[in-house]
């Protein structure tokens, strides 16, 4: 127990420098090379950080900062990615590889903004803090800016792409909430904010919705009768518009499980739930297919036997 497991053998390929003692420039670099090739990216920082204190003007100076924020990245460490960018983009802001700079740090906030389970287990990241996220779109959005043929503008603009989707769905998701505290104009604002500013997102129906039951509520019948007239023109297949294109105003998109009243009660008194909007099913192609691939595997299952219950799959 007091040992931990330096019994296994772990760490011993950790560089001190007292081991990289009489190092060459090259001999360093060679070194870091290996380890990266290895994606042993832990030893690769280790070196790339003595490379740098030892030979701070040498001959792979730069592209060693430009290593360490990639080895960085890859081990997870986004902040200090961050910070490594950042660091090389203001003391190296002419170097020809500054654009691969602006892209790892861009690819490290969006890292930023992933949580751990969402590799295992489908997660909403739009509901979390968009801070990371917000600063991605930023930082990308300057790698476009800037280097419009560099060979990282393409993935750059699809990731830009997503990005943007997130930033308008989690709008969405601020105008639900405001709609839950009665907060009328705050949650209209919103709905404006994302017909504005996010055109060709899958959340612009679910804005103009908003704006659409924001006004109404705060009695502004004119406004409101303006952006469901604009949703019916453009989106005539939103779930909250009949055949006829009039709005089902007491529409909820939004799945919300019973409340505790409701289970006391068995349903017989409950509080009318407030109005929230979410029809990505509908416009957002990557949930649609989603749901396809999760209906389709549900047909392909074959119902199971009674022998099969009972016997617990033994028997079928």
């Amino acid at each position: 127990m007091t040992t931990g497991c330096s019994w296994m053998g772990w760490g011993e390929d950790e560089t001190t420098e007292d081991e990289t003692a009489g190092y060459t420039e090259k001999d360093f670099y060679e070194k870091i090379q290996s380890s990266l090739n290895a994606n042993n990216w832990t030893m690769a920082i280790t070196n790339l950080q003595l490379l740098e204190s030892q030979f701070p003007f040498g001959k792979y100076a730069e592209q060693a900062q430009l290593e360490l924020i990639y080895a960085q990245y890859k081990s997870g460490k986004y902040e200090e990615s961050i910070s490594s960018a950042d660091r090389f983009i203001r003391l190296h802001p002419q170097h020809p590889n500054v654009d691969y700079a602006f892209y790892v740090k861009g690819l490290s906030e969006i890292s930023q903004s992933s949580g751990f389970f969402d590799s295992f287990m489908p997660t909403d990241s739009t509901k979390r803090d968009i801070g990371t996220a917000r600063n991605a779109f930023g930082t990308l959005s300057e790698l476009l800016t800037r280097f419009p043929e560099s060979p990282y503008t393409p993935d750059a603009r699809k990731r830009l792409i997503n990005l943007r989707n997130q930033l308008a769905r989690a709008e969405i998701h601020a105008a639900n909430y405001y709609f839950s505290r009665g907060a009328y104009l705050a949650a209209a604002n919103r709905g404006r904010y994302v017909v504005e500013n996010f055109q060709q997102t899958p959340a612009v129906p679910d804005g103009l919705a908003v704006m659409a039951q924001g006004y109404k509520l705060l009695g502004m019948q004119e406004l409101s009768d303006h952006a469901l007239a604009v949703l019916a023109a453009n989106y005539p297949e939103y779930p909250a518009l009949d055949k006829s294109g009039a709005f089902d105003f007491d529409k909820r998109l939004v799945d919300k499980s019973d409340s505790l009243l409701g289970k006391i009660t068995f349903g017989l008194i409950d509080r009318l739930e407030p109005p929230a909007y979410d029809s990505r099913a509908t416009y957002n192609r990557s949930v649609r297919d989603a749901a396809l691939i999760g209906d389709n595997a549900d047909k392909r299952e074959e119902p199971r036997s009674i022998w099969s219950w009972l016997t617990f799959g033994l028997v079928d």
